[in-house]
């Protein structure tokens, strides 16, 4: 039985381990949810793990509070080279349950596609890496070592930590960071490009207290209108991202998102247009991107007819390869400063910043990861950008800085990760599995 045959048999128990993984609330945020349901998934991938070769799996606390599952499984070979897998059991919240179609907590197979919190992002990533393992057996031509971390998605920085103060528990020749995904189902990638992020809060003070709108409007500056007025100089008419200092000129070389599917993929209205004046591709993967994430102002309901004294917003600066965070963050506070009218008080809170990544893809891991990829697809793999960040890359090529470093995954537009109704394509999860496993028959021979 070839490989393809035997991780066709392995789906249904696929599912079954997907739909109990699903079933664990882990979102790292104890605020809001039990922090009991994070140890639970991350004891679960432990001890599947240790089924499979990796007898030393453990639990290793981090910064943060949260678990990293960690382990290695030796290869007969001595000579052979070093895999890291990398995964995350941790999940976004559901957000508005009213909008899911389906139990969040729950795998429900609709139309195909299994949907469910994590299904994609990334605890069907998970289930790629055991597929890959079951369907080798024995055969194991590379040395692995395993991570799983579980605060990946509060970006609260555990894992990066851990991996500087034990650079030699996790180094590799490769680290096959499974967090991203394809053009689109059937359509192999890997993920080359992510772009960085700096997030702000700017507060505007006018006034001391409420004003009667009509006795004082029209003289008393308004915070509200002074904070609108600083956001718009943040975009230009055609819609580009313009904060004083920072390059939005970039263009993407790689392979191109055709618009008419990313305005499929987006939900957009056939009426509206693109924003920014480069292609769809350089918009998303070579430029800045500043959106406001949040507004603290009165709502409409129950507002007064009164002048609003203060006001904020959660602003997101999205900055591509080639700028640093801290020039990006200079630029933004610089920037909502100077343009602040009528001499109200600014203060911008730095809550968090990354920086942007750029991997070279020419190296014998690449190399097979191309064969791998074709042979599972049919079809040649493309290089794409990710819009998204993630921190720990950076973290382990500065580590790691002769080791080959490669994002894929199942996660492709249709997953819809972080917004109500995640689903995954079962598809996507058989032929990662494959990918997987012949890249490290691949990678072994190559190196060999």
């Amino acid at each position: 039985m070839n490989l393809r045959e035997r991780i066709s048999d392995l789906m249904p128990q696929a599912r079954e381990e997907l739909t109990e993984l699903v079933a664990m609330q882990s979102v790292a945020d104890p605020r809001r949810y039990p922090p009991e349901e994070c140890h639970r998934a991350a004891e679960w991938v432990r001890a599947k793990f240790a089924q499979h070769g990796f007898t030393d799996a453990r639990l290793e606390e981090t910064s943060d509070g949260s678990h990293a599952v960690v382990g290695s499984r030796p290869s007969p070979n001595p000579h052979a080279p070093t895999v890291l897998l990398y995964a995350h059991y941790d999940v976004q919240p559901p957000l508005d349950d009213t909008a899911w179609e389906t139990p969040p907590f729950q795998l429900t197979e609709r139309n195909g596609r299994w949907y469910g919190r994590g299904t994609a992002d990334c605890k069907g990533n998970i289930l790629v890496h055991l597929t890959a393992l079951r369907a080798l057996g024995a055969e194991l031509p590379v040395h692995l070592k395993l991570v799983v971390e579980g605060s990946e998605e509060q970006g609260t920085g555990g894992l990066e930590g851990f991996v500087r103060e034990n650079a030699d528990l996790l180094r590799a020749d490769a680290i096959l960071v499974c967090d991203t995904g394809n053009a689109d189902v059937g359509l192999p990638a890997a993920t080359v490009s992510l772009r960085g992020l700096v997030n702000v809060v700017v507060t505007v003070e006018a006034l001391t207290s409420d004003l009667h709108s009509g006795m004082f409007g029209g003289a008393a500056p308004d915070a509200l209108a002074a904070l609108i007025a600083m956001l718009a100089t943040l975009r230009d008419a055609k819609g580009n991202t313009t904060v004083n200092g920072v390059d939005n000129t970039q263009t993407w070389t790689g392979e191109l998102y055709p618009p008419e599917q990313f305005r499929t993929d987006a939900g957009m209205l056939d009426t509206e247009s693109f924003l920014g004046d480069g292609t769809v591709s350089d918009m998303l993967w070579a430029r800045p991107a500043l959106t406001v994430l949040g507004i603290d102002c009165p709502p409409v309901v129950g507002s007064a007819a009164a002048i609003a004294p203060r006001a904020r917003a959660r602003l997101n600066l999205r900055i591509p390869p080639g700028l640093e965070p801290a020039q990006a963050q200079r630029a933004l506070i610089d920037h909502l400063h100077s343009a602040a009218p009528w001499g109200v008080a600014v203060d911008v809170e730095v809550e968090a910043s990354g920086a942007p990544y750029r991997t070279r893809t020419d190296g014998p891991a690449y190399r097979a990861l191309g064969s791998a990829m074709e042979e599972a697809y049919g079809r040649p793999m493309v290089m794409l950008g990710q819009g998204g960040s993630i921190p720990l890359c950076n973290v382990l090529a500065d580590t790691y800085p002769d080791a080959e470093i490669i994002l894929m995954g199942v996660e492709e537009p249709r997953a819809l990760i972080h917004a109500p109704n995640e689903s995954v394509d079962p598809s996507e999860i058989a032929a990662m599995s494959l990918v997987e496993a012949r890249f490290l028959q691949n990678y072994a021979s190559i190196r060999s």
